[in-house]
């Protein structure tokens, strides 16, 4: 290796170990080797739209916008707000959710229905009150479907504007049918499997949406109060425009997001930081990731 090529080298591992560690968590090796190196059937075979979603870089840009689209329904972001301790430990569910895409989109099928059965445990016990005095289960099919409805659109949303290889509208509908089979696993109803499908679920919950303190208040903290370094945020400040320019105008405008800088630069931004991450972590991907 060239000495001038070393430092980029070294560059490349430090990013790309820092992102792991942050995404994955302590035991995010352990659970990488067992996704990726236990044999036996998958849901989804190699090649699967699903898979290549879920492999890319832009799920960076993705899982945020989903946050931000998830907290427009008062009831879900209650539900979130109440119970999932996104301020307290953000990498610990940042993790526990990493781990459980890995095991539903590329782990055998014992392990992830196993997943699958444990977070369904855990939505069993998730209930109260939101602040206006409705009720709220975290195992209510409806808002299930909204969850899944918003990490869908987001997830392929990211893709098709940041990824390495953009599907096809055929490709994009079979992303939309294999992601909709974990939905339905976890107790959502009514999910859509078509892009066509997806984009009208999406209107039929618009009446239902609004952004309440809480998801105000979560805007704030995942955009402008990350648990980063100073030098980290650098590096998130890009991701979370492009995220935020990625969400539909209404939902920017709900969230008092919807300025002409980020409408311009978001873009622009997101790309960069999806290739920034790309290139940290190609040395590190299993290549199950890559389809």
């Amino acid at each position: 290796m060239a000495a001038t090529s070393r430092p980029i080298a070294r560059a490349r591992e430090r990013l790309g170990s820092a992102l792991f560690a942050r995404v994955g968590g302590q035991d995010g090796p352990a659970i990488r080797s067992r996704v990726h190196d236990t044999p036996g059937p998958r849901w989804f075979p190699p090649g699967a739209a699903i898979r290549r979603v879920h492999g890319d870089a832009s799920m960076y840009v993705g899982g945020l916008r989903a946050l931000l689209l998830q907290s427009l329904h008062p009831l879900a972001m209650a539900g979130v707000a109440g119970h999932s301790g996104y301020r307290g430990d953000p990498w610990g569910r940042l993790a526990r959710t990493a781990t459980f895409l890995a095991f539903t989109t590329f782990g055998t099928q014992d392990d992830a229905a196993e997943t699958v059965a444990r977070i369904r445990a855990i939505h069993a016990r998730v209930r109260g009150k939101a602040p206006d005095g409705r009720p709220y289960r975290a195992d209510d099919p409806h808002l299930l479907t909204w969850v899944h409805v918003a990490e869908a659109d987001s997830f392929l949303a990211a893709h098709q504007r940041y990824g390495a290889r953009p599907l096809s509208p055929a490709g994009a509908d079979e992303y939309v049918a294999q992601s909709a089979r974990v939905a339905r696993e976890l107790g959502a109803t009514d999910v859509p499997v078509t892009v066509a499908e997806l984009h009208a679920a999406i209107v039929r919950y618009r009446p239902e949406l609004a952004a309440t303190p809480a998801a105000l208040d979560a805007a704030r903290f995942l955009l402008h109060e990350p648990p980063l370094g100073r030098g980290a945020r650098l590096g998130y400040a890009p991701l979370a425009s492009g995220a935020v320019a990625l969400l539909p105008r209404w939902a920017r405008t709900e969230l008092g997001l919807d300025g002409r800088v980020t409408r311009a630069v978001g873009p622009l931004a997101g790309g960069l930081a999806t290739r920034a991450i790309r290139w940290g972590t190609q040395d590190m991907r299993p290549t199950s990731h890559v389809d």
